[in-house]
């Protein structure tokens, strides 16, 4: 693989994932981000000597996707572009159709053209192609509280956002049982770390706390998700990408259930400890609940023992060590 198309590389992830493989590959970057409000170059800070391109453009646009795969002859890619905000996705999901389905197919379309003259047939110097699809454990559904998601559980998306994932995943599975395209899925947990767009859960407690604004939790808070730092998300990709079995999927998660409550509370604890509210009150006070979110999943766990054992992948980072990291990005980002 020596020419890599990083999709949604300014987003969260993809400028994590662009940052990391600029220093772990000497393979050339291409990075195609739309740049919508999620997206952010200064995101991107790849290595001194780094073979790194950066196209704005969208992948649902057939014409231009197809002509960056000729003209920059790509033979790999890692496709993180995509709509995934889930109250977003509720309130308008006709934009997670276009991009996550469509996109993702022009994606697929392109490469299987690029790569292959007919089924299970490939064009020389494109034999060791691969196309890694970057996806969510929220196309499982819902667990109660025991259980957790592996490989092999069934699809059983809840919102339009993980409806639209699930899609892109099938899409995915299906280029290679009918043309042999080489694919890899990986369907990750939560993750947080430097980089993530304020919207989120994690991003929104540290922000409202430090701007002394109510921090506001769906429900009573208890809903719970497996955490996942984003450079431990990040070298897993990699080694999937790079020795991965072609057409199967695998599980990212970093084996940190935490109630969004708890979540909230230990973000407030240690901004205590690290930047001390002025009236010297704890920022705990300012933990506000309101009206739960419409379909709201209970838990999601991720067994990722399948990279774990046939990859060598694990979580460097724990729930605890990994979130005072994130604060203290955050804090000197809003300094």
């Amino acid at each position: 693989m020596k020419n890599i198309l990083i999709t949604g590389g300014a987003g969260f992830i993809g400028s994590n994932f662009v940052n990391f493989i600029s220093k772990n590959s000497s393979a050339r970057i291409i990075n195609l981000d739309k740049l919508t409000y999620a997206a952010d170059l200064n995101n991107i800070e790849v290595a001194n000597g780094s073979d790194y391109s950066f196209i704005k453009g969208d992948i649902c646009n057939w014409k231009e996707v197809k002509n960056i795969f000729l003209e920059y002859k790509i033979d790999a890619v890692v496709h993180f572009a995509a709509e995934s905000h889930v109250d977003n996705s509720i309130s308008g999901p006709k934009a997670f159709v276009d991009t996550n389905i469509v996109g993702t197919f022009n994606l697929l379309q392109a490469a299987y053209q690029t790569w292959m003259k007919a089924p299970g047939e490939f064009n020389s110097g494109y034999e060791n192609a691969r196309f890694l699809h970057v996806s969510t454990d929220e196309v499982y559904g819902t667990l109660g509280k025991t259980g957790l998601f592996t490989e092999n559980t069934p699809y059983a998306p809840n919102s339009p956002y993980s409806a639209s994932k699930a899609s892109s995943d099938m899409l995915v599975r299906s280029y290679f049982h009918t043309y042999g395209l080489p694919v890899v899925t990986t369907n990750c947990s939560n993750n947080y770390g430097p980089r993530q767009h304020d919207e989120k859960l994690i991003p929104t407690i540290i922000r409202k706390a430090l701007n002394e604004e109510n921090i506001p939790i769906y429900g009573d808070g208890k809903n719970i998700r497996d955490w996942l730092y984003v450079l431990d998300h990040c070298k897993g990709i990699d080694l999937v990408l790079r020795k991965g079995k072609t057409g199967e999927t695998y599980n990212i998660g970093g084996e940190n259930e935490r109630e969004n409550i708890y979540i909230a509370t230990k973000i407030c604890e240690l901004l205590d400890k690290i930047n001390p509210r002025k009236n010297n009150n704890s920022y705990n006070d300012l933990i506000t609940f309101v009206k739960d979110r419409p379909g709201h999943d209970f838990r999601y766990a991720i067994d990722a023992s399948k990279i774990e054992n046939e990859l060598g992948w694990s979580a460097e980072e724990n729930f605890e060590s990994g979130i005072e990291k994130t604060i203290k990005w955050y804090l000197k980002k809003m300094s």
